[in-house]
């Protein structure tokens, strides 16, 4: 795909200062670009290399003003980080594969239903009595179980697997190796050590416009549901336990775990590594720093949690600050003890 400098200005409510009839075929770091690509520069930690860089192009805030002589066209707007999101989902869109149809081998009981504008690839397979919507893409080996439900628009890619009564709304993606609806991990103690297993009877649902990443897990609840709400999106590598439910535009990143039937709020950032413990709530707005880990429930909106295990952020970077200076208070101590 071919767009000119003065045509993905116009996409991003963007000006342009310099030679906007350039072609430009290809998006770039700012670092690795080469002429006929853009790139952009938010982080002014990289505005070094707006001085050599090779692209075309470059998208800058309007009121991002260079210390050097630079060779490349600027394209200035509000927000270079979101404007070259927005240029990645376009360029995403227009060149993205659109299979359409049906590979063999593959099995589709006939009790269930597909919309138009379906992918069916190779080797998947798709239960009994399940409803799916129009426009969904359900790549090789994705295994559908029975009285499953899908909205449209939705992508399924290689080795995604859904089980039984799973709902899962519109404009949702799961990729690769993820697992929906897995048993919870529910066992009671017996008095000679052993556990017994407590059958998982519930079911997940996901809202619409969620995403996930490879690798993770959602396991269904012991009774009722696992619930996902909308506009929520979860990292590779992440597990999501039984009873649990997610509020609406939460993101979760990589390795991070929920414990079951916790209830976590809308908006918030659930960092990589980040753990939660089970029946607890976790208020609207937190942030859960990286490596966090939550022992109780978090009452008030908008706090911000860190350290290994969570505690106010302000506090924490007061204790840092006292505890990464104590080899020299030691060292102190031990001269004071000396002249006693």
């Amino acid at each position: 795909m071919e767009f000119t400098i003065d045509q993905i200005a116009q996409l991003l409510d963007g000006t342009v200062e310099g030679d906007g009839s350039q072609v430009i075929n290809n998006l770039e770091k700012i670092q690795e670009g080469k002429p006929g690509s853009i790139g952009f520069l938010s982080n002014l930690k990289y505005e070094k290399h707006l001085y050599k860089t090779r692209c075309s192009a470059i998208i800058v805030s309007t009121d991002f003003v260079p210390q050097k002589s630079y060779r490349t066209t600027l394209v200035r707007v509000m927000d270079p980080y979101t404007a070259f999101s927005k240029l990645l989902e376009s360029y995403s869109e227009l060149t993205k594969p659109n299979p359409l149809g049906i590979e063999d081998p593959s099995f589709f009981d006939k009790s269930s239903a597909i919309g138009e504008g379906f992918y069916r690839g190779a080797f998947s397979y798709i239960g009994k009595n399940c409803v799916i919507g129009n426009n969904v893409k359900i790549y090789p080996q994705v295994y559908i179980g029975d009285n499953v439900t899908i909205g449209n628009n939705c992508v399924f890619h290689p080795g995604v697997k859904i089980y039984a009564h799973t709902k899962i709304g519109s404009y949702c993606e799961i990729h690769g190796g993820t697992i929906i609806g897995g048993d919870g991990f529910g066992f009671t103690p017996q008095p000679d050590g052993t556990y017994n297993n407590v059958p998982q009877l519930g079911n997940v649902i996901l809202e619409d416009h969620i995403s996930i990443g490879s690798n993770s897990t959602i396991d269904c609840a012991t009774l009722g549901s696992t619930l996902i709400k909308k506009g929520t999106k979860i990292d590779n590598h992440v597990q999501i336990a039984h009873n649990v439910t997610i509020g609406e535009n939460t993101v979760i990143a990589a390795q991070a775990g929920v414990a079951g039937s916790t209830i976590i709020g809308k908006n918030c950032v659930l960092a990589g590594k980040s753990s939660i413990v089970g029946h607890i709530e976790v208020a609207d707005n937190t942030t859960i720093g990286g490596n966090t880990g939550v022992m109780k429930s978090i009452i008030e909106p908008g706090t911000t949690l860190f350290g290994f295990i969570g505690f106010d952020v302000k506090a924490f970077l007061k204790s840092y600050s006292i505890f990464k200076k104590l080899p020299l208070l030691q060292d102190k101590l031990r001269e004071l003890e000396k002249k006693q």
